[in-house]
């Protein structure tokens, strides 16, 4: 069996570099195959038609341009598309894109499967395979720009799907570098987020990390005994130390925190979790998102009522928290996190961000 040449997008800059100074090539042709990569959508090596031919077949012979290819390609009546991306090692992983106005959000994800064991979520049914690469990463943010009309471009970035960001995190450090260079995707750090079920010693690396982007916290309960039966790490973690440390990362960035909240039907969404909620967080920088469950097959949870909704929206603003209860997309098309995936193995998938 033939060995894979190197991934490009892996080390995208080091190993352009490399081949520029090896071959001789003037360091502005590095900056061509960026701007093919992540202004003009190239597919291909050989689209790239403002380098000479024998540099483009010499890079073909030399690297890798993608290492996944599209295994499912969904679309909604809203705009939502998704993919399901086989993985050159056999596993599969999925990422969205969102249209919402003149908003183009892509979701991405981290890991193959997920190891925090969210008992209502489809990403963590089959626990974590491996963490991705950062080349795999950056594939995804590529690949759904492609799917862009030439009019469209992407506008913000959130690391919410499969996987912990936090438990990968040098590698999404590495990949969000190409999505926030002016010779990248040129989206700011502050339309990017990264969603963790709040591991406080990553988000204390994050704080200090020179790029501050938005932090999203899936707390999806307000007290620790409910909590470690949704969220199972939680043992061994605590919302206090998770709170505090998203204090310190707000103390830091300047950022205006999210708390993410899963609406489970009769399980946290009594009007006592919402009072508790309103107590644990009122008086902070921050926003509740709050998202009615979207089922997943195989699994007891269901949406809540819609009085239910409103009266736990109610809760909260009258605690002064700010809250929005985020609109679901996509859900015709297994567009939440983990469903398409588990679909396509089994056989049987909403996201918003600030300005």
């Amino acid at each position: 069996m033939p060995e894979l040449k190197p991934h490009l997008l892996d080390a995208l800059d080091q190993s352009l570099a490399a081949w520029a100074a090896e071959r001789g090539v003037p360091a502005y042709r590095v900056g061509q195959v960026r701007k093919w990569l992540f202004e003009k959508r190239a597919a291909d090596w050989s689209l790239m038609t403002d380098l000479p031919q024998a540099l483009r077949a010499d890079l073909a012979e030399r690297f890798q341009l993608w290492s996944t290819t599209i295994a499912r390609h969904t679309r909604a009546d809203d705009g939502t598309e998704k993919l399901l991306l086989n993985l050159a090692d056999g596993g599969q992983i999925e990422c969205v894109l969102l249209r919402d106005a003149d908003r183009r959000t892509i979701c991405i994800s981290t890991q193959v499967g997920c190891g925090m064991g969210c008992v209502f979520c489809a990403s963590g049914l089959d626990g974590v395979e491996r963490n991705l690469a950062t080349g795999e990463i950056v594939e995804q943010m590529l690949q759904l720009q492609r799917l862009l009309a030439a009019g469209e471009r992407l506008s913000h970035i959130v690391v919410m799907g499969m996987g912990e960001p936090l438990a990968n995190l040098d590698r999404l450090l590495a990949a969000l570098q190409h999505a926030h260079r002016a010779d990248g995707l040129g989206i700011s750090a502050r339309r990017i987020t990264i969603s963790t079920v709040g591991l406080p010693p990553a988000i204390d690396r994050l704080a200090q990390y020179d790029q501050h982007y938005r932090l999203a916290i899936s707390l999806h309960a307000p007290n620790d005994e409910l909590r470690d039966r949704l969220v199972p790490v939680n043992k061994n973690i605590g919302i206090d130390a998770i709170i505090a440390a998203a204090d310190r990362y707000f103390e830091v960035s300047g950022r205006r925190l999210t708390f993410e909240y899963v609406l489970l039907g009769e399980v946290n969404d009594a009007p006592e979790h919402a009072r508790q909620l309103g107590r644990l967080l009122a008086g902070r920088e921050a926003l509740v998102n709050v998202i009615p469950y979207n089922p997943v097959a195989g699994l007891p949870y269901r949406t809540p009522s819609a009085e239910r909704r409103q009266a736990f929206r109610a809760i909260l603003e009258a605690a002064g928290v700010r809250v929005k209860f985020r609109h679901r997309k996509g859900d015709r098309i297994d567009a939440a996190c983990g469903q398409l995936r588990r679909s396509a193995a089994t056989g049987l998938v909403q996201i918003e961000t600030s300005a």
